[in-house]
């Protein structure tokens, strides 16, 4: 184990290359949106549902 007083060498020119990086928040939005339409339709469907329930059929 380490002492904590050795210094710790480090690559200053390294650079990290990740292709992955721009495609992953697309996704995770499209999966939230897509979430959350899932959701809305449910709600509005619901409320038609009570809506149908409510409504006085007796003309």
């Amino acid at each position: 184990m380490s002492t904590g007083k050795e210094e710790i060498e480090t690559e200053e020119d390294f650079v990290a290359e990740d292709s992955d990086e721009g495609e992953t928040p697309v996704e995770v939005a499209k999966t939230n949106l897509t979430k959350r339409r899932i959701i809305d339709n449910y709600l509005e469907e619901r409320r038609l549902q009570k809506q149908l329930s409510d409504y006085d059929f007796d003309f």
